[in-house]
């Protein structure tokens, strides 16, 4: 029996939703160490999932992709959370099915190679690098003639973009908002993209500005405060200005709130998930407290203290 826990993610940004230089997408984003999607699995005369629902259909879809002819699996899903909120269950779902296959069957693939055979990574690669190595990750994205339009993930078929810069990120509490809602997805993901793209290109440069030279040395230096702004900043410019314009007045609530009580706050990918950086975790706690009432009086929803992850999925035998 081979065990698997992936780590979920946060998508703080797109770099270039532009594509003048011929490079589109990259990204920056965060691994973390909780919430989480844990599975058990075993060979099988067929494929089956059993336990927890909700990611069936995606895990069948990336086990039969992977599998031998004339082998099976059967996967028992012990803990998942919520779909389409922006902690990017499609890619940590797939890929756990796919390792599991890969473990059992002794494939001897790498998570790229799963990626790529589960079509995962077609726009952001955070979630394909978080399972992989974990940490605060930067990739960079893909050629736009090798991908041809501007589409989310789920649409796309090229593989992961290169990871340009993955770091130990520092011990930092994080507040997490999951409302009981969903984010864009399928078809309406797809018209968003078409919608806003191509970005004016001066808006790529200042978003690429702050990553680089303010982001990213943030995390090196352990420097939250500088860190806080940058992801403040990036709410403010690009896909993610766009995306905020079409936020349900819930979302924008408690993005502000979060984001006056600690050093920095943003929308994860489409949302709703909403995420903030703390560095005293009673005000973290209290934020936390403060921000579930919000919700409670809202559409509900669960909040949680959590941190980062630098480490990869954990894939381990019974």
């Amino acid at each position: 029996m081979i065990k698997i826990t992936t780590p979920c993610r946060i998508h703080m940004t797109l770099i270039d939703m532009n594509g003048e230089i011929g490079r589109v997408d990259g990204g920056a984003g965060l691994t973390l160490s909780s919430p989480n999607i844990r599975i058990t699995a075993e060979e099988a005369d067929g494929v089956s999932i059993r336990g927890l629902q909700g990611f069936a259909d995606r895990m069948e879809k990336a086990a039969k992709a992977l599998l031998p002819e004339g082998k099976g699996i059967r996967i028992n899903v012990q803990e998942v959370y919520p779909a389409h909120v922006g902690l990017g269950s499609g890619t940590q779902s797939s890929l756990a099915a796919a390792a599991a296959v890969n473990e059992l069957y002794g494939l001897g693939k790498s998570v790229r190679e799963l990626a790529l055979t589960v079509k995962r990574g077609g726009t952001s690669g955070i979630g394909v690098a978080a399972f992989e190595k974990g940490g605060f990750i930067v990739d960079g994205g893909h050629k736009f003639k090798d991908k041809g339009a501007f589409m989310p993930s789920a649409a796309s078929q090229v593989p992961p973009g290169p990871v340009l810069f993955r770091e130990d990120f520092p011990e930092w509490d994080m507040v997490l908002a999951i409302p009981n809602d969903k984010g864009m997805h399928d078809q309406e993901e797809i018209e968003t993209f078409k919608k806003f793209c191509p970005l004016p290109i001066e808006e790529v440069r200042e978003i690429s500005h702050i990553v680089l030279m303010q982001m990213m040395p943030a995390v090196i230096e352990e420097d939250i405060e500088s860190f806080g702004a940058a992801v403040n900043h990036v709410q403010t410019v690009g896909f993610n200005k766009r995306e905020s314009l079409i936020w349900p007045d819930f979302v924008k609530n408690i993005a502000s709130f979060m984001r006056s009580r600690s050093y920095g706050a943003g929308v994860s990918s489409f949302g709703p998930v909403v995420y903030a950086f703390v560095d005293n975790r009673e005000e973290g706690r209290q934020l936390q407290t403060e921000v579930q009432k919000m919700l409670d009086e809202s559409v509900g929803g669960v909040t949680m203290m959590t941190r980062a992850k630098n480490s990869g999925a954990e894939i381990s035998k019974a």
